[in-house]
Formats: structure tokens, sequence, C-alpha cells
């Protein structure tokens, strides 16, 4: 392991930060706590036509809410065209670059006539050896690819993987408009910025060997690879929109907790013994990307699901409180904020039923406001035969000083001993009446959130109901 580790993230900002982005972000980040290194942003912007700044915005605003901070940066490539330069103009004065005059419809020609004589579809080379002056035109400049000969990645995923290089392209550093390429600026950064190792996806490794060879032309320090199997979705194939959400702002919209994200991500080709739930503290200690399998991994939004309804119930009260302000307000249920302990209840009272915090939104909102009756509920429960034993309920509970879930109980239960009746037969109208719904929380824990004055006032309401039927 090198004396200092420095990894960098690397996205693109031509969209939503991606459910496959953020894992290598977190990666990355993870390898860099761990060894007491750096983590450096890199925004990847040369793509003009497809890169925004809005992009830029979500990719922050991503990272932030994943938890997942930085040391350096960002930097954005945009801003480094010099320094590319400097590189390219270093390889053509050596002689390892070249000005290449074929222009598409050449190439496009020649690929098709190698196609048919069954030939490799790499550039034939055929400017590698131009004199000076032989040719004129907009030009493209061209790394001079070694062509005997192997590139071995030593890959800490995947071990060493061989690349013969005799099939590899002398590939475009610079266009003919004067921009650089992806495989010129990712080596120029990464050698410049002093990156020790970079962590990415699979679908990198092709790039690799041609990564290195620069690297050695310009006479920079290689760093170690390391390339994560793909995340597929259900058909496997590489995930994507087809498959539901994919980004990370869309998880966070729906309600998940970063805490479930970041456990569901790093348990994707990673295990640890049985265990299935990890705070980040105990990721920094028991993950190794020496543990990382090869092997692609399938996207599975109901085990995501289920992981973040155990971080439901792990996270305190007022922490998940807090987080479902907004989706409450989203909702229109409330305008001002409610006291936050009593908020805090409301959630005790719902996360055991409640797998995001959409869904404990809609089911909270009947703790803050009126509804309509669920109609088969209603006229199942609330019924003539119903009335009596709600108004007597009700007298009950109006003479309770304590409205404590054990006191209820206590009180209601002894009420109905005395009746000779069974709970059930006065639960259902009640929880109707306190919730509209026929399925809720525990009935005395209902009560004990919604306090004395509402309870009497619910149930008065269910018995106008019944008796305007």
């Amino acid at each position: 392991m090198p004396h200092s580790v420095r990894v960098r993230f690397a996205p693109s900002p031509t969209g939503y930060l991606h459910i496959g982005g953020v894992r290598t972000a977190l990666y990355n980040w993870i390898f860099a706590r761990q060894h007491g290194g750096k983590v450096i942003l890199r925004i990847e912007d040369t793509d003009l036509e497809r890169s925004t700044d809005e992009a830029v915005g979500w990719i922050l605003d991503g990272l932030q809410w994943m938890h997942l901070d930085y040391d350096e940066g960002p930097f954005r490539q945009t801003e480094r065209f010099d320094l590319y330069n400097e590189s390219i103009d270093r390889l053509l004065a050596a002689g390892k670059a070249y000005r290449c005059y074929c222009t598409p419809e050449e190439l496009e020609v020649r690929r098709k006539e190698a196609l048919l004589k069954g030939r490799p579809t790499k550039y034939d080379g055929k400017c590698r050896n131009l004199r000076e002056g032989e040719r004129e035109g907009p030009f493209t400049i061209r790394f001079r690819a070694p062509q005997t000969g192997q590139v071995l990645v030593d890959d800490m995923i995947r071990g060493t993987v061989i690349f013969d290089e005799t099939q590899m392209d002398d590939l475009i550093v610079r266009r003919s408009d004067g921009s650089p390429t992806y495989n010129l600026t990712v080596v120029v950064d990464d050698a410049l910025m002093g990156i020790s190792h970079v962590i990415r996806g699979e679908d990198h490794l092709s790039n690799t060997p041609r990564q290195i060879q620069l690297y050695e032309a310009l006479g920079f320090q290689v760093p170690r690879f390391a390339h994560m199997a793909l995340i597929l979705g259900p058909d496997r194939e590489k995930l994507s929109k087809r498959h539901g959400a994919a980004s990370v702002s869309e998880f966070r919209d729906m309600g998940y907790l970063w805490e479930a994200l970041v456990n569901y991500l790093i348990r994707l080709g990673w295990s640890h013994e049985d265990q299935e739930i990890f705070t980040m503290e105990e990721i920094l200690e028991k993950w190794s990307l020496d543990d990382q399998r090869k092997s692609p991994s399938v996207f599975d939004h109901d085990k995501l699901e289920w992981l973040n309804g155990q971080w439901m119930k792990l996270l305190p009260a007022e922490e998940i409180a807090e987080r479902l302000l907004p989706f409450l307000k989203e909702r229109g249920v409330i305008e001002e904020e409610p006291d936050r302990n009593w908020l805090a209840e409301v959630v005790v009272s719902l996360r055991e039923r409640s797998l995001t915090l959409v869904e404990m939104a809609e089911k909270a909102e009947f703790y803050f406001r009126d509804l309509e009756y669920d109609q088969e509920a209603a006229e199942k429960f609330l019924t003539a035969d119903a009335e009596p034993l709600l108004e007597r309920a009700r007298g009950l509970l109006a003479s309770q000083d304590d409205f404590s879930q054990e006191a209820l109980h206590g009180a209601l239960r002894a009420f109905l001993e005395d009746e000779g009746i069974k709970l059930k037969i006065l639960a259902q109208p009640l929880r109707v009446a306190l919730t509209y719904r026929k399925d809720s929380p525990g009935l005395f824990e209902v009560m004990e959130v919604l306090g004395k004055e509402s309870t009497l006032e619910r149930i008065e309401k269910a018995l106008e109901w019944i008796r305007n039927r």
C-alpha cells in the first residue's frame, strides 16, 4: 500500500447521480477513510454538448445526501485544457503521437472493408508515418500505441488481466476541434492529482490498458486499479431507468434513508458472515476491497425496501421525525411544523408498519386532520349495533385522567369484562372512528398519541355518522 492513499470520484455531469456512480463514490470514500487517505472530486465535463451546471448540482446534492464528503475539489476538466495540451505536445515532440488527417467518412469506408475481409476494425495506421506536409486539412492527434507485447493490469479485485497490444488501437487523444479525449484527460488528471488507486466499474476495464500505455509514454507513475462488478437489473442487463428508480435523487424522493442505501450498496458484491445491517462505523471496520466478488450483482428493490424498513426502526424516532417533515408538507398534511416530541410519538406508532418515509407520511395523515371514512370499513363497523357500545366507551374514556396506553388498556378491559363483550367487538368500530380505516397501529397507542380531546371528538363524529345514515 502506497504511503499516501489518494482516490478520486470522477462523474460526468450529464444527468442525475446514478446508483452505479454513487456506489463507486462510496467504495472510494470508504477505502480512503480506512487508510487515512484523501478523496478528490473531479467533474469530467469535456462532453460540452451533454454536460450541464444543473447536473453538477445534482451530483453535489446526491453526494451530500449520502454523507460522502471529499477533501479536494470539485475540479472541472474544462478548466484544465492547458494541462492536457501540454501533455499532448510532449507526446508529439517525443514521436509518441502523430497527426491523423483521415476523415470520418474515410474511416467508415475502411472499417466496412475490414469487416468484409474479416480483419480487425481498429485504425489501420494510415497516417502513422506521414511526412511533414504530405497531407493538409483538419486533423486529430493520435497516440502511437505500442504494437507488440502485452499490457498487464494488476487488478485488486480481478487479479492479473492480460491485454494483447497487437489488438489495441492508436487512440485519438485530441479531436479535430482541439478538445482532448477521455483517456488522455483521465491519465493526466490522475497523475497530476497524485491518485494512488483508481476504483471504478468493470465497464472501464477495457480502457485501462490504453491508459497504462499513456501513463508510461508520459513518464507518469501507474496507479493501482480495482474494477468493481457491474450492477444489473432483474433481467441481468446493466441497471438503467427502465428497471425503475436508478438515481440517488429518486430513492431520496421515494422516502428511502441514506443509511439504508449505503448499507444496501456496500452489500452488493460483498458480505461479512451472515450480517445484513451495517452502520457506517461497521462498514469502515469490516469492509475490504480484497473481498469483492468478481461476478455482477442484481439490484433487488424488494431487498432495499426491507433494509429501509429495518433502518426506520433502528434510527431514533426523533431523527425519523425530522426527516418525515418534508414528506408531510409535500402531501399537504401540515402547514406549520408540529411539536417534535409529539411527532416522534407518531413515528413510534407507525414505523413497525412503514417501509419508507413516503409510506409513513401517508399512514400518518389521520393523526393530523379529519378524513373521509373508508366506505367499506364504515359500513361494516359503524353500525347501529355499534352505537350504544361506542357511547359507553366514550363516557368511560371521558372519565380517564391517565391517557397512557397502559391505563387505557386496563380501563377498557375492565369495562368489557363487566359488559361481557370481547375486545374485537369494540375495537374495530373504535379503530374506524379514530383512524377512518380498518387497519392502523395499535388502538391504545393511537389513543395515547391523539390525546384525550381528539379521541373523544372523533368518537362523537363517528356517532353522528351512524345516526345520520
